[in-house]
C-alpha cells in the first residue's frame, strides 16, 4: 500500500472513477454554494466547478488527458441531454407555434449581433483575420462553432475557449441582466439565453421554467444552423 500522500494521489489517479467522483462532487458543491449564497451571478456553479477542477489538476499536476479518461462519461451524456432537449419543446409545441414571426425575427437579429459584436469588438482590439473567426461563432454549441471556424481558417481549440467563456459568462450574468432590462416573459428570457449563450444558457433557462428551458434548447439549435449559414456569407464579403 503507498505510504504517502503522493503515492496515495498516484495510486488513485490510476483509476477512472476518481475523476467521474471528484467532478460530480465538485458540481455538487458549487450547486450548493450556489444555492446558499442566494444565486448570485458570479457563483454560477459550472464557473465555479471549472475553477475548482483546474486548481485540483494544477495543485496535483494530474495531465488533462488523464483526467478526461475518467470523466468522459460526462462528456458522452452530453449527446442524450442535448436530445432531451426536445421533450420540453415538444410540451410547448403549440406556444411556440403561435410565436413562429417573432422567433424568426429574434433569431436573425440575435445571431448577427453575437457575429457582429464579436468581429467588431475583435477587430476594435487589433486581432488578425485567425483570432477573428476563431471567435465569430462564440455563441454557438461548441461541436458546430468549431466546425464554423476550421472551414473558415481559425483555430477550432481558441474557438472551443471562447464558446465556453461566453456560455458561462452568458449564463451567470444573463438573467441577471434580463432582471434588470424587466423582461419577464419566460420565452423572451429562454430566447435569448439559448442565442446568446448555448447549451449552458438553456441550462440556466431550465432553471426558470420549462417553458423558458423550450425555447432555449428551440434558440441554441436555430442559432447554430443560422450561424452556419450566416458567417460564411459575411465573412466572404468583408474578407
Amino acid at each position: 500500500m503507498p505510504e504517502t500522500l503522493s503515492d496515495i494521489w498516484v495510486y488513485l489517479a490510476a483509476s477512472p472513477l476518481l475523476a467521474l467522483t471528484i467532478t460530480l462532487v465538485v458540481y455538487q458543491g458549487a450547486q450548493w454554494l450556489y444555492g446558499r449564497a442566494g444565486r448570485p451571478a458570479l457563483l454560477n456553479p459550472v464557473l465555479i466547478s471549472v475553477v475548482c477542477l483546474v486548481a485540483i489538476l494544477a495543485a496535483t499536476g494530474t495531465p488533462y488527458q488523464t483526467y478526461f479518461e475518467g470523466a468522459q462519461f460526462i462528456h458522452f451524456l452530453l449527446g442524450p441531454a442535448t436530445v432531451a432537449l426536445a421533450i420540453p419543446l415538444y410540451r410547448q409545441f403549440e406556444k411556440v407555434r403561435r410565436s413562429a414571426v417573432a422567433v424568426l425575427a429574434s433569431l436573425l437579429l440575435g445571431s448577427m449581433t453575437a457575429m457582429g459584436t464579436a468581429l467588431g469588438i475583435g477587430w476594435l482590439m487589433g486581432l488578425d483575420q485567425v483570432s477573428l473567426v476563431s471567435l465569430a461563432p462564440k455563441s454557438v454549441t461548441a461541436p458546430v462553432a468549431m466546425g464554423i471556424a476550421e472551414k473558415l481558417g481559425g483555430l477550432p481549440s481558441l474557438t472551443a475557449v471562447f464558446v465556453i467563456l461566453t456560455g458561462i459568462l452568458g449564463g451567470a450574468l444573463g438573467p441577471a441582466l434580463l432582471d434588470r432590462m424587466k423582461i419577464g416573459d419566460p420565452a423572451a428570457r429562454g430566447f435569448a439565453l439559448g442565442t446568446a449563450s448555448h447549451g449552458i444558457g438553456t441550462a440556466q433557462a431550465l432553471q426558470e421554467s420549462e417553458v423558458a428551458g423550450a425555447f432555449s434548447g428551440l434558440a441554441m439549435g436555430l442559432n447554430a444552423l443560422a450561424t452556419a449559414i450566416l458567417l460564411p456569407l459575411i465573412w466572404s464579403f468583408f474578407g
